[in-house]
């Protein structure tokens, strides 16, 4: 795959992050559900930090973060041009794609919605408002949205220890820069030999 094919698949996977997120902020007010089906719902939640909803504490933990992103996003971005310069694997070339347009899409997130946007507590947000966003530059919060609880009731009393308690399987709240993520990462794993080729050396007889 060339580097220009590479290009149109992050365009278009950023495309559809920012769109979906886009509607969610202008739309939703946080923790706004739809359900969809049972086992799948459009929920709209904010994370302010790491993966997980982790954070880094500290007045300048979620500036660090995003700084870190920054020069990461980079080495990923060498890292799928040097690879198609040496005409590597296409599944190497899809996967770093893939992970370079997730992580680029959460970056805009967390560099620019924080000035692009209100607030949505309460209330569905505006894009460019006139008294200006709900943070500063770098402080944006990534917008999630998808929600499969494949599981969502009380387990069966019979289970030990749990057995009774309200319980939630696939509790995670993400988007569509994650699941690209999660992809590219995913063909690395099951397609390792495929995307990291051993070189085999030629042995004169």
């Amino acid at each position: 795959m060339s580097i220009k094919k590479s290009i149109f698949l992050i365009v278009l996977v950023l495309l559809i992050d920012q769109i979906s997120k886009i509607y969610i902020k202008t739309t939703f007010q946080l923790h706004e559900e739809v359900e969809v089906f049972s086992w799948f719902r459009i929920l709209f939640v904010e994370n302010e930090g790491m993966a997980w909803g982790a954070k880094i504490p500290g007045t300048y933990g979620k500036l660090f973060l995003t700084l870190f992103r920054l020069v990461a996003i980079v080495g990923i971005g060498y890292w799928l041009w040097d690879s198609a310069r040496k005409n590597a694997s296409n599944v190497l070339l899809v996967a770093i794609a893939l992970i370079f347009a997730g992580a680029m899409g959460n970056i805009i997130d967390s560099v620019f919605y924080g000035i692009l946007f209100e607030d949505s507590v309460r209330n569905v947000a505006t894009f460019l408002p006139e008294e200006g966003g709900y943070g500063t530059l770098f402080h944006g919060k990534v917008v999630d949205m998808l929600s499969f609880p494949l599981y969502d009731s009380v387990l069966p009393s019979w289970i030990p220890i749990w057995g009774g308690k309200p319980f939630t399987f696939f509790d995670p709240v993400f988007n569509v820069a994650d699941v690209a993520i999660s992809t590219g990462v995913g063909l690395l794993l099951v397609f390792n030999k495929k995307a990291f080729p051993k070189k085999t050396e030629n042995v004169a007889a």
